[in-house]
């Protein structure tokens, strides 16, 4: 009984870290994408017609800082639930800003990846940010279900 307890615990705790590791290369990538052209980034986030010009180009210089940061904190799992709770407020902005730019007729490209996202349809954006949206909630719930003890 003893090893099918530690047996479950050790899945668990393999699935959240490859969960977090996932998700935290996925910031780090979309961060540093970002911050390789941040005026492209303030041009993709002016198109969303959400925020006015000034306030985009500061999120373009500051967000992929941000992105970066937690994602880090995802994969090496230091400040973990502060990378989280940001992540998933992150990815609902996200996914509220796509939506709601869609429902006003506005077509925009996310930017989230650089050239990668350029090819992606609504419908693969959303389901893209919904997988990590998914994955980030799963994290955040199962963050105390693990012991200290097991935690690397």
């Amino acid at each position: 009984m003893k090893d099918e307890r530690r047996r479950g615990l050790s899945l668990g705790h393999i699935v959240r870290r490859v969960l977090g590791l996932m998700a935290g290369l996925i910031f780090i990538y979309a961060g540093a994408v970002k911050l390789i052209d941040p005026l492209r980034f303030a041009s993709d986030i002016n198109n969303y017609q959400i925020v006015p010009w000034p306030f985009g180009v500061l999120l373009a210089f500051y967000l992929p800082w941000l992105e970066l940061l937690c994602g880090l904190a995802l994969v090496f799992h230091r400040l973990f639930a502060g990378a989280l709770a940001i992540t998933t407020a992150l990815m609902v902005v996200f996914i509220g800003a796509t939506i709601a730019a869609k429902a006003r007729g506005i077509d925009v490209a996310c930017g989230c990846f650089g050239n990668a996202s350029t090819n992606l349809t609504l419908t693969w954006h959303l389901t893209l940010d919904a997988g990590i949206l998914a994955a980030l909630i799963f994290l955040w719930v199962m963050r105390d279900r693990v012991p200290a003890a097991a935690q690397i």
